[in-house]
C-alpha cells in the first residue's frame, strides 16, 4: 500500500480550505484518509497564524515509515523545517526537443541575425563618421570669414571700447 501526505480540498465554491491528510494513494482526493496532520488556508496571508498548521510530530512519523509527500506538501514541510529541503522536479522530455533539421534552421537563423546586427552596427558607425565630417566642414566654413568683414565688424567695437575707458591724467 502506497501512502501519501497530500491536500484534501474542503470549503465552499471559490473559497478553498485544505486539510493535509495521510491517505492511501488509490483513494480519491477528498475520499477516506488515514489521519489528518494539518490544515492550509490559501485565502488568508501566508504569514498569518492560521494559514498553515502542521502537526510536526505526526508528519515526521509518517515520513519515517515511508509516506511520500506531494510536491505542495513537501514544500510546506521544508519551509516549516520539519523535513528535507524541497527539490523541484524538472520535466525536460527529449521527445519535445526540435529535430535535427529544425535545429539546423535555428542555427542558420541565429547566424543570419548576428550578421544582420553586425552590418547594421557598421552602417551606423559609417553614418556617424559621415555626419561628423559634415559637421566639421560646416564649422570650418562658419569660422572662415573674409578679413574685410572682420575689420568692418571690429571697428565699431574698438571705438566703443576706447570711448568708455577713462583717460588717466
Amino acid at each position: 500500500m502506497s501512502v501519501k501526505i497530500r491536500l484534501a480540498r474542503f470549503g465552499a465554491k471559490k473559497r478553498p480550505y485544505f486539510h493535509i491528510v495521510v491517505a492511501d494513494s488509490r483513494n480519491p482526493r477528498d475520499g477516506s484518509f488515514i489521519e489528518q496532520v494539518g490544515t492550509y488556508n490559501p485565502m488568508i496571508e501566508k504569514t498569518a497564524p492560521g494559514a498553515l498548521v502542521l502537526n510536526a510530530e505526526r508528519i515526521k512519523y509518517w515520513l519515517g515509515v515511508g509516506a511520500q509527500a506531494t510536491d505542495r506538501v513537501a514544500r510546506f514541510i521544508a519551509n516549516a523545517g520539519i523535513g528535507a529541503a524541497y527539490v523541484a522536479k524538472t520535466n525536460q522530455p527529449k521527445k519535445s526537443a526540435p529535430k535535427a533539421k529544425a535545429q539546423e534552421r535555428l542555427k542558420l537563423a541565429a547566424a543570419a541575425a548576428e550578421e544582420k546586427a553586425a552590418a547594421e552596427a557598421a552602417a551606423k558607425a559609417e553614418a556617424e563618421k559621415a555626419f561628423e565630417a559634415v559637421v566639421e566642414e560646416k564649422i570650418e566654413e562658419a569660422t572662415e570669414v573674409a578679413p574685410a568683414e572682420v575689420a568692418v565688424e571690429a571697428a565699431p567695437v574698438v571705438e566703443a571700447a576706447t570711448a568708455e575707458e577713462p583717460k588717466a591724467e
